[in-house]
């Protein structure tokens, strides 16, 4: 099996697996082509690049507020509670649990500040050299669930996983149609669709919580993308039917009509997405070359 290295334009770099299956097989060659050289040093595509930056940035902020709830929520429950273990009414066990709530949730409030500033010193980067770098893979398609919270958390655990979120999103809409409340005959629920094996593999206990849903779901997608060697139509095909169907067909997409179905369909979406980048990257640099 080979790889194709593609280096998405405007500084967004991506790796793209090719599959040794060539019935699924998405032609991508002069894509990549296109996209070898460095982008273009210029005010356009360093508004484009801010830009990229300050979606990111509210994509976190929206996060953050949900999480500020959550904290106020956890910390009103605690006293309550503490009111109850003062009355002899629960035990120290359940008065701990809700105290940990309060630390779980000033522990993500401080990562979210964190990539809040690390997106503030990405964009002064950027002013200055025209260079942008957002954690992960990412392509820089336009997309968008249609929910600023939803979003915000495909963002956050893309880069904490190091998988393009638009991958992510590109999954999502294949599993759920971007809907929290989401399930399968089979039993998947949630956003991503996870199993209850799958789900309880990844600490979930919530599943159609939006954000553990999300976070288990994409790093489930990275597992898969390490344990294929970055190959993205095998790593969706072991989340659609499971990784140990695609080691028993030999490492390939297994022969299911669902499961090459689901591919395909999401890796012609995820391609033309990063068709439609480089298109207009090819043209700002034809319009700035001398």
């Amino acid at each position: 099996m080979s790889r194709i290295r593609l280096f998405s334009v405007l500084s967004f770099a991506l790796v793209f697996g090719s599959s040794g299956n060539a019935h699924a097989q998405v032609s991508i060659g002069a894509a990549a082509k296109a996209t070898t050289k460095p982008a273009v040093d210029n005010k356009t595509t360093g508004q484009n690049l801010n830009k990229a930056v300050d979606d990111y940035k509210i994509s976190l902020q929206k996060v953050a507020g949900n999480n500020d709830q959550n904290l106020k929520t956890a910390t009103d429950r605690s006293a309550e509670m503490k009111d109850l273990f003062d009355q002899g009414l629960i035990s120290r066990r359940e008065l701990e649990q809700s105290q940990q709530a309060i630390v779980d949730a000033q522990t993500k409030a401080k990562e979210i500040r964190d990539q809040i500033a690390s997106a503030d010193t990405m964009k002064a980067t950027n002013n200055s050299s025209r260079v942008v770098m957002i954690p992960g893979k990412i392509t820089n398609a336009n997309w968008s669930t249609g929910n600023g919270v939803i979003d915000g958390y495909i963002r956050q655990y893309s880069g904490v996983y190091g998988v393009d979120p638009y991958l992510v999103y590109c999954l999502m809409h294949q599993e759920s149609g971007f809907t929290s409340g989401a399930t399968s005959p089979k039993g998947a629920r949630g956003l991503m669709q996870l199993m209850p094996d799958t789900a309880a593999r990844y600490g979930v206990t919530k599943p159609y919580d939006a954000e553990q849903n999300i976070k288990a779901g994409t790093h489930y997608l990275k597992d898969l993308l390490t344990m294929f060697n970055g190959n993205s139509r095998l790593a969706l095909a072991g989340y659609n039917a499971g990784e140990g169907a695609v080691m028993k067909y030999g490492y390939t997409i297994p022969p299911y009509a669902e499961t090459r179905n689901y591919v395909k369909t999401i890796i012609a979406r995820y391609s033309a997405g990063i068709k439609t980048v480089v298109a207009e990257a090819a043209a700002v640099e034809q319009e700035t070359k001398p």
